[in-house]
């Protein structure tokens, strides 16, 4: 188990009985989506059936923890899409990489573009102290408007086998375009970033999940780098539902 694991809250989220289900779902599938010789979404996936139902598999208390802030610095699209997906990923996780480099353009290009989904990006650092500086590097670059550029650049080919210490942090902000170095450092160490990373990282435990990246998708759990149509799927289900509630 990682350090930063053993040092963390585990609450559990106070969201119903509903979400224990949940929580369990969203705790195996984390671990087997992320298993090295895992299988492309199958009958046992969270979205397989999403289709026949689009209200199935989705908890309307999960669906509550999209923040919709406009001020969000550490999400894109627009606040009243119908659709918000959460992600919970860490820096130094090569599933969240492969995720960034290989899925997450087309869903922006694809969904973002249109106003169909928002995107919230919770940091979920779970793999030791590098996690940890990463997490608290990509908030600090976010309170510059960077912070896409800043996830960019840090799950770009390669990038995470380059380490994330204080001077690689650094140069990644610097690519990323972030204006001001210095401040970056002092947000970097600064109590609001631990402050805002732990508050994403409990949230993340809270709801049984145990491995990155994990996903709400309108409060329908979804884990690991599925394949991009796991995520269509899940998508196209829950814009239908949004669409028949709000008939």
């Amino acid at each position: 188990m990682p350090s930063s694991t053993a040092r963390t809250s585990r609450k559990p989220l106070a969201l119903g009985a509903g979400v224990l289900v949940a929580a369990l779902l969203l705790g195996f599938a984390s671990y087997t989506a992320t298993k090295p010789d895992a299988p492309s979404a199958g009958p046992s996936s969270p979205t397989a059936d999403a289709s026949a139902d689009p209200q199935a598999g989705m908890y309307p208390e999960l669906e509550r923890l999209a923040r919709r802030d406009a001020a969000d610095p550490l999400a894109q699209g627009r606040t009243d899409a119908p659709v918000v997906m959460i992600e919970y990923a860490d820096f130094r996780c090569g599933y969240c990489g492969k995720f960034a480099r290989d899925t997450e353009p087309e869903l922006v290009k694809k969904y973002v573009a249109d106003g169909t989904l928002r995107i919230e990006w919770r940091n979920f650092p779970i793999f030791g102290e590098e996690s940890e500086s990463a997490a608290r590097a990509a908030w600090a670059a976010g309170q510059q408007g960077r912070f896409w550029e800043f996830h960019a650049a840090g799950y770009a080919e390669g990038a995470k086998e380059k380490g994330f210490g204080k001077d690689r942090l650094r140069t990644l902000a610097d690519e990323a375009g972030v204006a001001d170095l210095d401040r970056f450092a002092r947000d970097l160490d600064s109590d609001a970033a631990r402050l805002a990373v732990k508050k994403d990282q409990e949230e993340a435990y809270g709801l049984g999940a145990t491995s990155t990246p994990s996903f709400l998708i309108n409060g329908r759990p979804v884990a690991g780098a599925q394949p991009t149509r796991t995520f269509t799927d899940a998508i196209e289900t829950a814009k239908k539902a949004a669409g028949e509630a709000g008939r």
